[in-house]
Order: C-alpha cells, then structure tokens, then sequence
C-alpha cells in the first residue's frame, strides 16, 4: 500500500477471498479522507469518469476514494456520487451489494465487518449489505452469479430473496441493460454450477424462455427425470461438470427452447427442434448475445435429435447433418461442441442416465475425421479432367464424401448392438 497514503484498506471480493482461502485475481483499495488532488499529487493515474478511481503508479492496482451513492433515477446508471474526505470507510462499505463483499482489511491484517460478513461467509449465507441492495437491478443477477460459482450449500437469504421481488413488482428488472444481462449470464455460464444462476432467478422474469419450460412435460419414457425445465439444469450442469467450454453450455442451457412453443402449440413436442430455432434467435436479439452463442444454440436446437439418432440415418443424411447444417468441416469447433452438447442431453435426464455412454458423438466425430482426411484436392482434379464444370464439381466432391461415409458405415458396427 501507499506509504504517503494514511487511511488504505483492501477492500471486497479480494478479501472475502482471501478469508476463503482462495486466489484473488485483483486487489482493489479504497482510500479514506484523501482529494482527487493529492491523489494525483502522489502519481496516482486517475481512471475513472463516474467516481474517482485511480491506478497505482507502480503496482496498476486500483484504488478508489471511499464514496456513497444515493439513487437518483432508474436502472442502475441513475446514481449520485459523494466521494468527499468526510466519506467513512463504515459508509464506504455500506454500498456494496452484500455482506460478504462489504468488509476491509487494514494495513496491519485487522478485519473491518461492520456488517457482520464473516459470519455469513461461515455460514454460506448471500445476504444484502443493506436496503440499497434493491437501488441496483444488476446486483440480482450478481447474487445469483456467486450462487452458481459456491454451490448448492450455499442459499441466498430469505430477505434478500424478498428484495429481489420486489424489484419485479416494481419494475426495476426491466431496466437492466441487455449487455449487461448477458455479461452476467456469460460470466455464470462459466462458473462450476451454472444452473443455480437461472434456478435462482427463476420467476423474476428475466429469462421468460427458460421459465415458459417449466410444467412443460416429457415422455417418461425417454426423460424420467421429469419436465423440461428440469431437464435443461440438469443438462447445463453436466455440460460444466464435464468441464465443457461456454458454447457447449449455452447450447446446453438452450437445446430445448423449441418445447414450450411445441407444447403449446400442438399439445406435443414433436418438431420442438424446429420451433426452437426462433426462440433461440429472439433470446439472443434480446440479449444482444454474440453470434458464436447464436449459430451453436440454433444448431444445436435444429439438429440434436439427428445426433442421438445417426443409427438410423441414411449416409445422404449423416453428409447432410455434418457438412450441410453444421458446417462442421468450415467449423470443426462449432461441431466438436454441438456433439458435446448432444452428449450433456442425453446424459443429463437424472442419476440413472448421467454416466451413460453416448457413443453416437463418438461416431459421429469419426465420421467428421474421415471426411476432413479426404483428398478434395484430388477429387477436385478428376472431375475437371473428366469434362466437369461449376456445379457438377461440387456434386463430384458430394458424391465422394457420401461415399466416404458409406465405407465407414459398412465398416462400423452399430452403436446400439
């Protein structure tokens, strides 16, 4: 810390961290009865357009004059700032969304917890700091992030869960910004138990396409876990467990959008598949969800049932799925994701058929390799020699890459033998 700097405490997620025993990747300071003027009288490079936060001159770690924040319109940008030297460190700390985020540690390793956050971090507790908790519509979705980082052993307080209606019935939740909607979601799609994010949300309205799943019911048959809600956490959290990236997840979370349309529609889920690719296509308008998430979740939803059935597929198909739908040959991520994400469907339908083995992905991605080790070069030679021109050229290169799957298929014994 900043020798020339009396009153500088850690501050946040740095030190509930560090009471967790867990690595921090940053340290942020806040500084107490101190002016933008001696701040940067000191070297202190000041980087902040809202409030006056300020780069260390040698570490680059941040550090913040102590502030209050007092509402002043909606959403969460309606916000006036008073970072004054008056400002206390115990008013500093009272801003913050919770507990756990809201204690300091001073230069000589003292623990500052006028909140009681200690406490709450012991007892795996997400409680509100104070009423200013409901002044920022983000911090819902922030709460519901460290659910999905912690686990099920941890639970969101039942009065902070009271304020976090309250924002629905007020209507503040919808004026959260949809980028940083989304910014939140990537983050919890990331964490190790993503489906506490939207189980923690559900019923705020937030995510109307994942909540429109619930009720929405399933062949016992195929899914004895229950209804489709159920389902899709089920399978987004074997797509974390397995340690899939966050495409394989969002194609996970979204898969079956198409099924509450379906049902609604025709009291059944027959073509939910294709249903589903409009509603995929609405939630990432909505949310301004970058294209890499769109195209693998309208794959994903469009082509899933043709993965768990490649048994019964013709050759014409399979070339079809692979080369024609996915791209996969253009897009070898893009597929090795949509089979991972097939995989967490098929394996995410309860305890019994969680470690079941999925050997269509297995098949499949043979049959991927296969065709990008042909020779298209040659193929391409041979057609232009034998007279073929334009389209038919591509027909010639179809036709071998048909065939190629033909080979491998008289040569592979089925996968439900």
């Amino acid at each position: 810390m900043e020798s020339s700097l009396k009153n500088v405490y850690l501050v946040g997620g740095a030190v509930r961290d560090k009471l967790l025993n867990i690595a921090s990747k940053d340290n942020d300071y806040v500084v107490i009865g101190e002016t933008p003027s001696t701040m940067e009288s000191l070297g202190f490079l000041p980087i902040g357009s809202d409030f006056p936060v300020y780069l260390h001159p040698k570490t680059k770690e941040e550090y913040a004059l102590g502030r209050t924040e007092r509402k002043s319109g909606k959403g969460y940008t309606g916000f006036v700032v008073d970072a004054s030297p008056s400002v206390t460190l115990e008013e500093d700390l009272a801003r913050r969304d919770l507990t756990i985020n809201s204690m300091a540690l001073d230069e000589n390793g003292k623990i500052i917890d006028p909140f009681n956050g200690q406490h709450d971090l012991q007892n795996k507790i997400l409680r509100h700091t104070t009423h200013a908790f409901v002044e920022d519509p983000v911090r819902v979705l922030r709460i519901a992030r460290f659910l999905a980082r912690y686990g099920s052993d941890w639970q969101i307080h039942p009065s902070t869960y009271a304020l976090m209606r309250e924002l629905k019935n007020k209507g503040e939740l919808n004026h959260l910004v949809p980028e940083r909607v989304w910014l939140e979601t990537e983050k919890a799609l990331g964490e190790k138990y993503p489906e506490l994010y939207f189980q923690a949300l559900d019923g705020l309205g937030i995510f109307p396409e994942i909540e429109q799943m619930k009720n929405v019911p399933q062949p016992a048959n195929h899914h004895p876990e229950g209804d489709v809600f159920v389902h899709t956490m089920l399978v987004l959290r074997r797509a974390a467990d397995l340690n899939f990236n966050l495409e394989t997840r969002f194609a996970a979370l979204t898969h079956d959008f198409g099924k509450a349309l379906s049902y609604k529609i025709r009291g059944n889920l027959r073509g939910h598949e294709r249903e589903g690719v409009a509603v995929v296509e609405s939630f990432c308008n909505r949310l301004k969800v970058p294209n890499r998430f769109r195209d693998i979740g309208v794959l994903t939803s469009d082509n899933h049932t043709l993965c768990h059935t490649i048994d019964q597929l013709r050759p014409q198909t399979i070339h079809k799925l692979i080369v024609t739908n996915l791209n996969g040959l253009v897009h070898p991520e893009r597929f090795l994701a949509f089979t991972q994400a097939c995989q967490c469907d098929a394996q995410g339908r309860g305890e019994t058929l969680v470690n079941k083995p999925y050997p269509q992905a297995i098949k499949l991605r043979a049959i991927h390799s296969k065709l990008q080790q042909m020779d298209k070069k040659h193929i391409v030679q041979e057609a232009l020699k034998s007279g073929k021109k334009g389209p038919e050229i591509g027909e010639a290169v179809k036709l071998a890459e048909i065939n190629c799957i033909k080979a491998f298929l008289s040569d592979e014994p089925s996968t439900t033998s």
